[in-house]
């Protein structure tokens, strides 16, 4: 079947963020947006031709109609074979595991991760690389400049493939399987975790836990995981009907997005466990009965814990964190002897520490936690990594979080949001921080004296690239920080984040309500930054 030449001209705005391309639906909807920037994948990609890819989304609205088109551009620009989920559908982890396990030359992932899904919502496509992890700034900075020179796409003139149906299939001279989503995924989550100690959990007659799929991904891997193979009882998996528009909800696990689970874990009465996980499956939050563990803690008790895991049994190599993740991870990595590295926000950062084996855990503050198992976080993974430990340890979620400040002391955190601000106005914000930078070091603001204040660069340790304005950082001599970012991952107008940060190591003082421990960095950030003559807000919209 010949191929079909198409021509286009370049349309504006399609630099990919830290996550890829998102926007609006009805922008990917427009003639040409998707075919654009899909070819522009085939065309700085030339491994593709006469390889194997992968595709596959969140199930959000426009999932089916883009895999069609990728599927026939695909066909056109000489790929072999494609692998595609039933439906259409994997979580971003579970493509990963695919990439991976059938050694493909990548793979296309469509989704906006957290954000809401629905014809008047978000939509997002990616690259994922050979090794299974999001493409590196120099794939995609090559796949920007494609899209502003292109002048032509390839597709074929064929009907939709039945992507609900198992099976091979030819689309022109391209082969298309259309396999299970959940069961590769599965058996290797098996292989890391000691199900049967996770089962007697189950079973054992005094342990209640609730998963909120939020009408996510995560839905039929979860009922399968944890209900079917795990011996979890019946409607253990909330929200588990995957739906193109979440359910009208906005699938961001966190305490604000996720209230009905967070109600459930408080009180005498409260759940043991609690777990969410979001849009495309890579973030995750963990609950126990009245607590919440932040992100950054969780990282930190992972590792320190990996051991009593069959999967990290032998100990890990190193960890990673995203910069305004919290530091509780490098004091696990100091007692632990291994090295610990400060990257970029973003995953495709840890993709060449993980490649090089200098690491085995990761994750970011963004509710996002992972190991050297995949190349993206995943959060089904960090929620059976959790069920894991508290099978073996016996105690209850509280205790274990406890424990590890008195070992390693607390390092309180927060995080404050304030969305969808005036992308001037947001800017101008953060060029008032960087003018003050120079002077700070020394200055005091507040009760803190400032020890140091730049703007991120990192240099790569594998391949020696360099990354710089990645966030701005404040640091005192106390050890607490204060952290300036605007986040790449929304598609209306830019999201402030405010990040702050200070360690207790006195147990007796552990168990302050965070954001009242938290007000006088706060109001030093707020003040800094002039955050409310610059963005017009009083608040945050979400605090985490």
């Amino acid at each position: 079947m010949e191929s079909q030449v198409i021509a286009t001209t370049p349309i504006a705005g399609q630099r990919p963020g830290t996550s890829g391309l998102r926007k609006k639906v009805k922008v990917f909807q427009q003639p040409h947006y998707l075919e654009n920037f899909v070819q522009s994948i085939f065309d700085t990609q030339p491994e593709l031709q006469g390889g194997a890819l992968v595709v596959g989304g969140d199930g959000r609205y426009y999932n089916r109609e883009a895999i069609q088109v990728i599927l026939r551009m695909a066909a056109a620009n000489g790929v072999r074979q494609a692998r595609v989920g039933r439906g259409g559908i994997f979580s971003t982890p579970a493509a990963s595991c695919i990439i991976r396990q059938y050694k493909t030359q990548g793979g296309i992932v469509l989704s906006a991760s957290h954000n809401p899904g629905g014809p008047d919502e978000d939509f997002g496509i990616k690259f994922n690389a050979a090794n299974g992890g999001p493409a590196p700034e120099a794939m995609t900075d090559a796949v920007y400049a494609r899209t502003q020179t292109i002048d032509r796409y390839l597709t074929l003139d064929t009907p939709p493939l039945d992507l609900d149906r198992l099976g091979t299939f030819a689309l022109g001279g391209m082969e298309v399987i259309v396999m299970d989503p959940v069961a590769d995924y599965a058996a290797l989550m098996e292989s890391l975790f000691d199900f049967n100690a996770i089962h007697q959990l189950f079973n054992s007659g005094h342990f209640s836990m609730r998963f909120d799929a939020m009408h996510a991904v995560t839905g039929p891997y979860a009922v399968e995981i944890l209900e079917n193979r795990l011996g979890a009882a019946p409607g253990t998996v909330m929200n588990g009907q995957a739906k193109e528009d979440f359910g009208g909800g906005h699938p961001d696990p966190n305490l604000a997005h996720a209230q009905e689970l967070v109600a459930l874990t408080q009180g005498q009465d409260g759940l043991d466990f609690g777990a969410a996980s979001d849009g495309d499956g890579d973030r995750n939050m963990i609950l126990g009965k009245n607590v919440f563990v932040t992100p950054s803690d969780s990282l930190a008790i992972l590792a320190a814990n990996a051991h009593l895991t069959p999967g990290y049994q032998s100990g890990i190599r190193g960890i990673a964190r995203s910069m305004p993740t919290s530091q509780a991870a490098d004091r696990v990595a100091e007692l632990m002897g291994v090295e610990c590295f400060e990257t970029p926000t973003g995953w495709k950062f840890f993709g060449n520490l993980l490649d090089a084996g200098r690491i085995t855990l990761c994750g970011e503050e963004s509710f996002g936690t992972g190991s050297d198992h995949l190349r993206e976080k995943d959060g089904l993974w960090a929620v059976l990594f959790w069920l894991n430990l508290l099978a073996v340890r016996q105690q209850p979620v509280a205790e274990i979080v406890t424990e590890h400040w008195r070992r390693f002391g607390r390092n309180y955190y927060t995080r404050h949001d304030y969305e969808a601000v005036d992308l001037a106005g947001a800017e101008g914000l953060m060029d008032h921080l960087r003018h003050l930078l120079p002077d700070l070091p020394g200055q005091t603001l507040g009760d803190q004296t400032v020890r140091y204040a730049d703007d991120f660069t990192y240099t790569d340790p594998i391949d020696g690239s360099c990354s710089q304005r990645q966030g701005i950082r404040i640091g005192f001599e106390s050890g607490a920080r204060i952290v300036f970012r605007l986040s790449g991952t929304g598609t209306e107008g830019a999201t402030l984040r405010v990040y702050l940060e200070y360690y207790e190591p006195d147990p007796a003082r552990h168990h302050q309500d965070t954001q009242e421990a938290m007000q006088p960095l706060i109001r030093i950030a707020r003040d800094l930054a002039q955050i409310e003559a610059r963005t017009g807000r009083r608040e945050p919209d979400v605090v985490t």
